[in-house]
């Protein structure tokens, strides 16, 4: 089964994400703060990662970049989720190694839709 974490500190919205994904048959492990969601990288380095950028213990943009310079958990497809719509914000989320960059609100549909995509992307190219 495809591994997802989603690290989201908004718990209405992590819940909403992770019952969605679990309905379209991923295994979910959603956290509510950066640094939780490194060691449960660093532990069972999951198949996609869903991001928020702004949460505590560390930020998304952090979280990003120490991901993709592991070996070990930097090669799965990451998406950034924020409220921050400026270019300048998804030119820097992008830049941090993410593969996409959602701005809330967003559908949940379009959400389990990018992933699949991502992954698809993920298994062509290893």
């Amino acid at each position: 089964m495809v591994r997802v974490l989603v690290a989201e500190d908004e718990l209405d919205l992590q819940y909403a994400i992770r019952s969605k994904l679990t309905s379209a048959g991923y295994d979910v492990t959603a956290v509510a703060d950066g640094r939780v969601a490194l060691l449960e990288a660093q532990a069972a380095p999951p198949d996609l990662y869903i991001l928020d950028v702004t949460m505590p213990g560390m930020n998304g943009i952090e979280l990003c970049q120490t991901l993709r310079d592991d070996p070990v958990t930097g090669a799965a497809p990451i998406i950034m989720l924020t409220a921050r719509a400026q270019a300048a914000d998804i030119e820097r989320g992008l830049a941090s190694g993410a593969d996409d960059y959602i701005v809330k609100p967003f559908s949940l549909r379009e959400l389990v839709g990018r992933v699949g995509e991502l992954l698809d992307n993920a298994s062509r190219t290893s």
